[in-house]
């Protein structure tokens, strides 16, 4: 991106300026031109006012049908000048013929300028014409005794020079406020910018711009679904994951501009912008897929102003939770078996050295057979390989462990028609097992029975420990997210059995009393593979 030599600041008031310059420049040429043509008007106005005042006096009307008192009507011209500030009152007969002047010399002479014809013809008109004072603008007016016969006429001239002036002052005081306007117009476009500037952080629109796009890269970028609203619910962001998640739920893929409530009637984020409060690791059902929604408020001076919410797929989620639990378990068995193979290898070590062969033939040949026939019975079994290798690696864990653990299968339990299922029974039977083991762990008699039964599409799976028990109020507690007895950051366990069961419709029963152990027995719904197919 081309970077700008001029700040935003500078650009700002330049911008500024040259707006108002010309809005100013305008507004004064305008402006200019009605002064000047109210000027000339109000000016020919005055001259024709003054001559037709002039062309009214009894005295000059009598003068003029006498040809007397051409003294006094010289006197009263020259007054009438004096009086309104004019550059000349001459009062002419039919012939043209001055009777007054401001110059004394220039009465009884022939009017001059060549544009006193109309008037004596009796016409009233203005016109602009260069006499002995020189350029002035002259009002005509004619003279007219009591029966209306014209005697005579009168002229008002005002100089030229005048009119200008005039017209000069009245745009002096235009040009002022332009330039008093211009000063405005600078001082707010620097207020302007400087304000601006604060509120974008002091940032360039350059530097802007990157952070746009490398914002809206990220949020296209993360795994996780976004979304925001503003303070009025209406969703203001989505991204790219967010819109694959809705088009997976049935949804509109691009709710922008949409309400929140209207787009998802069951979500929770526009009660966040009214508390304020942040809320993680809440879970959403969107047309049958379930979501993990972390929302938190956008605070804008201890105001909340909108949400962001990031979610995910809850599947993927447990996807992941699952191949750790895996590799766990994996590894769990790994060491089971590790010690229990270096507690086998040091009894092999004592009979050499005693030199006990036949014994020790026996005890190797006991040894391979217990494993044959243990991992035989459980692949004969449990036909889905991955749950079988899973609770071989239970069996090794409970040996080492000094715990008796009771395995039975009163039928075969075949391969699922969906690989998902046993994702979700590694996690029921798992947590279970793991449960009571716990449960044991301070018992005298350490036994755990897990026995597995398939029969009408129905899978049950029933785990039985020799533990402490649980009272009726311990046992409606114990599948909340959560609770545990064991210390913090517990109790996330029999909270995800409960949630697999549920996603796999299925049902569960718990039996347990103080001291006399306790029964889980759960019933799931379960196709098998070979069943799918036909």
């Amino acid at each position: 991106m081309k970077k700008s030599k001029l700040s935003l600041q500078a650009i700002i008031i330049i911008f500024v300026c040259i707006v108002v310059a010309l809005s100013l420049g305008i507004t004064d040429l305008i402006i200019s031109k009605r002064i000047t043509s109210s000027v000339e008007d109000t000016e020919k106005e005055k001259a024709l006012n003054v001559a037709k005042m002039v062309s009214l006096s009894p005295l000059v009307i009598d003068g003029l049908e006498r040809s007397t008192n051409i003294s006094e009507i010289q006197a009263f011209a020259n007054q009438i000048k004096d009086k309104t500030n004019v550059n000349f009152v001459v009062v002419m007969d039919m012939k043209g013929i001055r009777l007054s002047h401001p110059d004394p010399s220039e009465v009884g002479k022939l009017f001059r300028g060549g544009d006193e014809g109309p008037v004596l013809q009796g016409k009233e008109y203005v016109s602009i014409s260069k006499g002995i004072l020189g350029p002035s603008m002259r009002a005509f007016t004619p003279i007219k005794n009591s029966q209306g016969k014209q005697v005579g006429a009168v002229a008002v001239g005002i100089s030229l020079e005048n009119v200008t002036m005039a017209v000069h002052k009245g745009r002096m005081g235009m040009v002022i406020g332009t330039l008093i306007g211009l000063l405005i117009g600078v001082v707010g476009a620097v207020g302007l910018a400087r304000y601006i500037k604060k509120i974008l952080l002091g940032l360039e629109p350059p530097a802007i711009a990157r952070l746009l796009e490398e914002r809206s890269s990220m949020l296209q970028s993360v795994r996780e679904g976004i979304i925001a609203i503003d303070q009025g619910g209406k969703i203001t962001l989505v991204n790219r994951a967010a819109r694959k998640l809705f088009k997976k739920a049935g949804l509109e893929e691009n709710p922008m501009g949409m309400n929140i409530e209207e787009y998802l009637p069951e979500t929770r984020l526009t009660r966040i912008v009214k508390s304020g409060k942040t809320e993680i690791n809440q879970e959403q059902n969107l047309h049958g897929v379930t979501i993990l929604v972390n929302t938190v408020p956008v605070v804008v001076k201890n105001q909340p102003v909108g949400v962001i919410a990031t979610f995910r797929d809850k599947t993927e989620v447990q996807v992941l939770a699952e191949q750790l639990t895996g590799v766990r378990n994996y590894a769990d068995a790994l060491r089971a078996q590790a010690h229990e193979f270096m507690n086998k290898l040091h009894v092999i070590l004592g009979l050499v050295r005693t030199e006990q062969y036949d014994a020790l033939a026996n005890y190797v040949s006991e040894t391979v057979n217990h494993r044959e026939t243990e991992m035989g019975f459980m692949m004969k079994k449990i036909q889905d390989p991955v749950l079988a290798g899973f609770l071989i690696g239970k069996l090794s864990f409970a040996r080492e462990s000094g715990a008796s653990l009771l395995f039975d299968c009163a039928s075969k339990i075949p391969k699922p028609a969906n690989p998902e299922i046993t994702h979700e029974l590694i996690t029921i039977i798992g947590n279970l097992f793991d449960n009571a083991m716990d449960a044991i762990a301070d018992s005298p008699n350490k036994k755990v029975d897990l026995k597995l039964d398939y029969a009408e599409d129905i899978l049950t799976i029933e785990v039985k420990d020799t533990g402490v028990g649980m009272t009726k109020s311990l046992q409606n507690k114990i599948l909340d997210k959560g609770f545990s007895t064991k210390g913090d950051n517990r109790g996330f366990g029999l909270y995800l059995l409960a949630q697999a069961i549920e996603k796999l419709e299925g049902d569960m029963i718990i039996s347990s009393k103080p001291g006399k152990g306790t029964n889980f027995a759960v019933y799931i719904p379960y196709k098998a593979e070979d069943e799918q197919n036909d």
